[in-house]
C-alpha cells in the first residue's frame, strides 16, 4: 500500500500519519516509516541527540496493525484501549527506517487485540501487545 491507500484506511493525517508504506501478507501487516528528522516530536526529544519517543514507536505499531482491518474500518476511528508488555530495545533516530510486523491475535468487534514489533536494519527496537477499538464517528 502506498500513502494514498493507507490514508483510505487510517484517519490520521499530516504530523500523525506514521506509516509510509504497508503490505498485507499471510495475515500479517508489514509497515515502514522513514524518520526524516524534522518531525515535531524530535524537536525536544532530545536537542542535539534526537530519539523517536517510545510512545511514537507504539503509535507506529498500532497504525501498522490497523491496515489489517482495511475492510472493517470504514468510517471508524481506531482508538488505543491498552498497551502491554512493551519493550524498547534500541533507539530509533533520524535517518532510520523502522520496519514493523503486526498481527491481530484476537477480535471481538469493535475491539481488536494485536502484537507487533519494529526493527531498524534487522535490529529489534520495540515490541508490544496492544488493543484498540474501532469507534464510529
Amino acid at each position: 500500500m502506498n500513502k494514498a491507500e493507507i490514508m483510505a484506511v487510517l484517519p490520521h493525517r499530516d504530523n500523525m500519519l506514521l506509516v509510509d508504506e504497508a503490505e498485507l501478507a499471510e495475515g500479517k501487516a508489514r509497515g515502514k516509516y522513514h524518520v526524516r528528522g524534522d518531525e515535531w516530536f524530535l524537536k525536544g526529544h532530545f536537542p542535539g541527540n534526537p530519539v523517536v519517543p517510545g510512545v511514537i514507536l507504539c503509535e507506529i505499531l498500532a497504525q501498522s496493525a490497523c491496515v489489517l482491518l482495511a475492510g472493517e474500518a470504514n468510517g471508524a476511528t481506531p482508538m488505543f484501549t491498552g498497551l502491554d508488555r512493551v519493550k524498547f530495545k534500541t533507539p530509533v533516530k533520524p535517518g532510520d527506517t523502522i520496519e514493523t510486523e503486526c498481527v491481530i491475535t484476537k477480535s471481538r468487534p469493535p475491539f481488536y487485540f494485536a502484537e507487533g514489533q519494529g526493527s531498524v536494519n534487522g535490529k529489534l527496537c520495540v515490541k508490544a501487545e496492544f488493543s484498540f477499538a474501532l469507534v464510529k464517528a
